[in-house]
């Protein structure tokens, strides 16, 4: 399992990156994040429940908190603080943030949403 050696939070560009001890190095956005939180209220309770968040291009993160050695909680302007990012699902983002990303914004144009609020 991959853990990171280095994390940096960027208020002002609303990004987080993260540089992992087998050398990948990834930049989230606040929005990628917040709209791919392992949250049940993103993810729902089971495979087929995923809601898609709409209207998250201006949100920010105010703060990380560590959980234990495997995981980080994330917490956004927007009051949500309730997703846990394991080690393992930041490696995920990042490793698939381009596929993941495409297939965010095709569903929320097949669902008639919007990026802005």
């Amino acid at each position: 399992m991959t853990t990171p050696s280095e994390i940096r939070l960027n208020k002002a560009e609303r990004r987080l990156e993260v540089d992992f001890d087998d050398s990948s190095r990834f930049a989230f956005s606040a929005e990628y994040l917040r709209v791919e939180s392992p949250s049940a209220e993103v993810q729902g309770h089971g495979p087929n429940e995923r809601r898609w968040v709409a209207g998250k291009r201006s949100v920010g993160i105010t703060g990380l908190e560590p959980v234990g050695h495997y995981a980080i909680r994330i917490l956004f302007d927007d009051g949500h603080d309730t997703g846990i990012f394991s080690w393992e699902y930041l490696h995920k983002l990042g490793r698939e943030q381009d596929r993941i990303w495409r297939d965010y914004l095709a569903a929320l144009q097949a669902n008639g949403l919007r990026r802005d609020p």
